[in-house]
């Protein structure tokens, strides 16, 4: 979408305050994206950091030193308590970051997130008539042979017994 809108504004077709609006950018930075587009084409609106590693990537020998730490001393620690630890030995790394990591060496073994139940089950009462739940239930119950009734049951909590019904 930005090529296209781009390639309109060299064009003439479209002005440079139209493309921002239309991209959400603001006019010069529509004015460097255009120059781009101008001298490389489209490949001026790839990252030229794509396929580079991250500025802020843990060298590979650091992660390595931590990772030999954690398993020579920490080894049945989870992340969180390991990473307190770690910062105590002088090593500054997130519990997130070593989570991972412990996760890809074989160290931790992810969990999954257990629900908690919506609507979890009462308990019974205790006693006979401590709790009598009362319900209404209108349906054909005599299949078209009479009329439409509601049946009415009163019925203990702690034994389930029926303590009366009607209809």
């Amino acid at each position: 979408k930005r090529f296209a809108v781009l390639q309109q504004v060299i064009d003439g077709s479209r002005s440079q305050g139209q493309a921002a609006l239309a991209l959400g950018l603001s006019e010069r930075q529509i004015r460097r994206l255009q120059r781009g587009v101008e001298r490389e084409g489209a490949r001026a609106l790839i990252s030229r950091r794509r396929g580079r590693p991250s500025n802020r990537r843990v060298e590979t020998t650091v992660r390595e030193g931590i990772l030999a730490q954690v398993r020579a001393r920490y080894a049945d620690f989870g992340p969180t308590l390991a990473a307190e630890y770690l910062r105590a030995d002088g090593y500054t790394v997130s519990k997130e970051t070593l989570r991972r990591w412990m996760i890809a060496a074989g160290l931790w073994q992810a969990q999954r997130k257990r629900r908690t139940r919506l609507h979890p089950p009462r308990p019974r009462r205790a006693r006979l008539g401590e709790l009598i739940q009362i319900d209404g239930s209108p349906h054909d119950w005599f299949e078209g042979r009479g009329p439409r009734c509601t049946l009415i049951a009163f019925i203990d909590d702690a034994t389930s017994r029926v303590l009366y019904a009607r209809f």
